[in-house]
This record gives structure tokens, sequence and C-alpha cells, in this order.
């Protein structure tokens, strides 16, 4: 028995974005005789056929399904069932994964860019299955997506053909609902949307699932120890956003963290305004992404890598944008999502390494989490069971990463520049020189700490290494929070951890001091 995972220190149990989503604050997540589930924490020792950490979507559905197949399963979340990325999301569920296909069918040939398709055009099917049979009402609706280019038809043109020779229900248009004119559209009929957490809430309530239970040890042998308890397991699968476990398995070298800035606008069709007949998405990564929700816009924009401050105004440009593409319109709810990256834009799910045969990893979801949970769902629990999935290959974690390769380089770049600048110990502000609301790098006592300033007599002082690998932490002003450039760690400006892969808060050297 191998230990291959232990968290020294302790955590808290999280803290609120800056800005929490539409899925939170426009519907209250109660059962059906309006009262929130109080789910219990692990304190005893337990056996299970696979215990599955991570109580968002991925995790969620993965335990469902098989949980449905007759296995005994335990989720075990270090908060509460949908506080991570799935309460963020866009929830557009959608085989249309940006200009993808065009990019597989030349990187990775025609075999696997059809796994691809094919898995994610899947996915949609299973939800629809899942929510008719169980009869859960989530605002499931079946609708076309769209990429669209103000600019550059010849890559639509290009995608189109590619979906097409795929087999997947593209169609090339210039004609959309959109607020501003295209060049052209990739339209794909029968995608979907729906309500994440209505979703969620209703799948998890079938489940035996652990809340605030913080996994302090992972043996290879599927033990599982927690702050109270324990878990013995034939199986363990690991749907925490962000891999936790650094070796074996090695994700931080092949993962990085984007965030994304979305915003949710009301009395956008009051006047004669057309609806919006679907899901958008500009084929530029810097472009906008649009959906209904009754009668709400939901409008994103602002893409950029995790623990880089620019732009520093990323709140303000998004509202910008929507006030300039729907004037009439109110800003109800803004927030932020963060997503796990690729190289080479495919999501990694199947076993965690080769030494650990009994431990599944789900990650890397590039944007496109809702499709991605249900084939990661998918994959898993047909591996566990020893049936043959025939999408599976495409996805495998240990896959060469020749297409990726230039942004892996670019990574470790990232990676290299951030753990001199911790070493360095190079102090940037003054503490004097700090405005209210805001934050530096200061030498106190021959120290170097991040600092955010409250008000004019408070501060708050951290340690700027990361936990997780020892990185240098960045300020980010949009949101008010210390972000990891290499792996994506948030924590607020008291210290207290947002964002895995670090497990632990940075308390050690953060208490409040006055000036």
């Amino acid at each position: 028995m191998q230990t291959i995972w232990k968290e020294n220190g302790t955590s808290s149990r999280g803290s609120k974005e800056r800005g929490e989503s539409l899925w939170l604050q426009e519907e209250y997540r109660y059962t059906q005789d309006n009262v929130k589930i109080a789910r219990s924490t692990l304190m005893e020792k337990i056996n299970t056929d696979v215990a599955v950490i991570g109580g968002g979507l991925a995790g969620i559905l993965t335990a469902y399904l098989l949980q449905e197949r007759g296995l005994s399963v335990v989720v075990l979340e270090c908060n509460e069932v949908g506080s991570g990325m799935t309460k963020n999301t866009t929830a557009k569920i959608t085989s249309q994964h940006g200009l993808i296909y065009d990019k597989l069918l030349n990187c990775k040939g025609e075999e696997r860019a059809w796994e691809y398709a094919m898995a994610n055009q899947k996915a949609i099917e299973m939800y629809e299955e899942i929510i008719k049979s169980n009869q859960i009402d989530c605002e499931f609706e079946r609708l076309p997506n769209y990429i669209y280019s103000k600019e550059n038809e010849r890559k639509i043109r290009q995608e189109v053909e590619a979906a097409k020779r795929l087999g997947l229900p593209a169609e090339l248009t210039r004609e959309t609902t959109l607020p501003f004119t295209v060049k052209a559209a990739i339209r794909f009929d029968q995608q979907a949307q729906f309500h994440p957490l209505k979703f969620l809430d209703a799948i998890a309530k079938m489940l035996t699932i652990y809340e605030h239970t913080r996994i302090t040890e992972v043996r290879d042998d599927g033990t599982i120890l927690t702050e109270q308890g324990s878990v013995r397991a034939k199986s363990v699968v690991v749907a925490t956003h962000y891999p936790f476990i650094n070796v074996p398995g090695f994700y931080f070298l092949k993962l990085h963290q984007e965030r994304y800035y979305l915003s949710a606008l009301e009395g956008c069709y009051d006047g004669n305004r057309v609806r919006l007949d679907g899901m958008y998405l500009d084929a530029d990564p810097q472009g906008y992404s649009l959906r209904n929700y009754k009668d709400l816009v939901i409008f994103g924009a602002v893409n950029h890598r995790s623990g880089e401050y620019k732009p520093k105004d990323a709140y303000q440009r998004i509202e910008d944008a929507a006030r300039h593409y729907y004037p009439e319109a109110k800003l109800k709810y803004i927030w932020s999502n963060q997503d796990c990256m690729t190289p080479d834009s495919i999501p990694y799910i199947g076993r965690y390494s080769a030494n650990t045969p009994n431990i599944y990893v789900a990650t890397g979801f590039n944007q496109w989490g809702m499709s991605s949970s249900m084939v990661s769902a998918m994959i898993i629990s047909d591996m566990i069971t020893g049936k043959n999935n025939e999408y599976r290959k495409v996805f495998y974690p240990r896959r060469l990463m020749l297409s990726g390769s230039r942004k892996m380089l670019q990574d470790a770049g990232v990676i290299t520049n951030s753990l001199l600048l911790e070493h360095l110990k190079i102090p940037r502000d003054n503490l004097k020189d700090i405005n209210v609301g805001q934050a530096g790098i200061v030498n106190r006592g021959g120290q170097k700490y991040g600092v955010y300033r409250e008000t004019d007599d408070r501060y708050y002082f951290i340690s700027t290494k990361c936990p997780h690998l020892g990185c240098s932490l960045e300020w980010n002003q949009n949101e008010l929070t210390w972000d990891c450039p290499c792996h994506g760690s948030r924590f607020d400006y008291r210290g207290r951890l947002i964002n895995n892969p670090a497990m632990r808060d940075v308390f050690d050297a953060c208490q409040r001091k006055k000036r």
C-alpha cells in the first residue's frame, strides 16, 4: 500500500466569489418540500465499490451512472454539491466546441475526430434521456448552437466541411438573431441548454453524498482518509475540476486555467428586438457568448489566463459591451468562471496514471463542461464496469501531445518565470502607496508579502507563495483575489482558498495587521 497524495496543513471551507451567478441568485435551491437538503460530513469508516471525489456535474453524473448499474457509490465533496465551477457555467450542452473539428481532423485524424464528435453528440442524448426518465424540471430545451465570425468566412466554411465529414448536423448560414452582423456562422441543430443546478440537485438527491468532507490522504489501494472518517473503495474517481494529486499523473505539466466573465441582462426584448433563436459563440476567443434564460440574455466576454491580471477592467469591459449591443437592457447579474485548458483542446478522461489502475480522472474540459461532464461519466462508468466504450481513445490521458506542444512550451515558460519570481523575492510596491481597495507586493521585515488594503488603516497580508507548487501569486483587481498564473489556484484577499489545485489556505503569513 502506497500513499499517492497526502495533505499537510488546514484549509477553510471556501469563500464567496465577488459576484454570484444567475443560477444561484435567480432560483432558490430547495427540494420539492421547500427544505434545503442537509447532508452529513463523513465521520466513520465505510466500504464502497466506488468513491467519487468531487460534487460537481462530472462527479455527480459519474456516480449516478455507476449506481444505475448496481454498484455502491459515495460522493465526497469538501464544500457543498455544485459549489465549484458548475454553478458558474453558461449551461450550453453542445458538440460544437468552437472551430475544433477541422483542427482535430488535421492533427488527430478522422477516427479520433469522429470519436470526439460522437461522444459529445451522445452526451446531449444522455441528458435528455435522464431528464425524461426522472421527470426533472430544469428548463431543458433543444435549440440550435452557432459559432459565428465577424471577419473570417473561410474558417467557418472549413469547419462546416469538417463537421459534415464527421456526420455532425452542421450548416453554413449568414442569418442570425444576434444584435450585430456577421460574415458567416456554422449552425448545429438539436443542441441543448438547461438550468444546471436544478438538474444537478435532482440527480444528487438520488445519491449518497458526504459534504464538508475534506480529504487528507489518498492511497493507491483505494483508501481515502478524511478529517473525520475514511473510505475503502475498489475504484476511485477524481472529478475535482483540477486534479489535486500531482504525482503520479503530472497533470500540472499539461493543464492551465483560464477565466471568463459573464453577465445576465434583463429588458433586452422590451422593444422590437428579435429574440435569440439559440446559443451563440464567437470563433474569436475574445468575442462574445450569448444565450437566453427565460427573459434574460446571458452575455459572456473577456477571456484570460488565471493569474494574469490583465485586463484589469474585465467586469467593466463586459458591462460596456453589453450596453453597446443591448442599450435598453439592465445589468442584473455579473460573475465569472474558470476552466481547465489542455494543450490540444481535448479533455483527459480515463485512468489517472499507469501506476494507479483503479483511480480515474476527468478534467481539462476546455470551456465545455456540460457535454464533457457527461462524456466523462459515460466513459469512466464503462471502464469501471468492464464495458467497452467506442469513444474513449481520443480522451486517453497519456496520449501524445504533438498538436499541443507549442502550448505546453508556453505553459512551461509561465511556470518557470513564476517560480523564479517567487524565489528572487523582489517586492514591487511600497505599503504607503497602496490605495484603499487595491493590493501590491511589499517587503516587510525582510519577507515578501502580498498585501490588500481594505481601509485606511486595515491591511491583509498573505504569503505570495502558492501552496500547490510554489509559484508566485498575482493580484486580480477584477475580483479582489490572489491567483496563481501557473495552475490557477485562487485565494481571496484574506488568503482563503477559492479554487484548486491548491488544497489549503495561505494563512501562515496572512494575519490581519494594522498600519
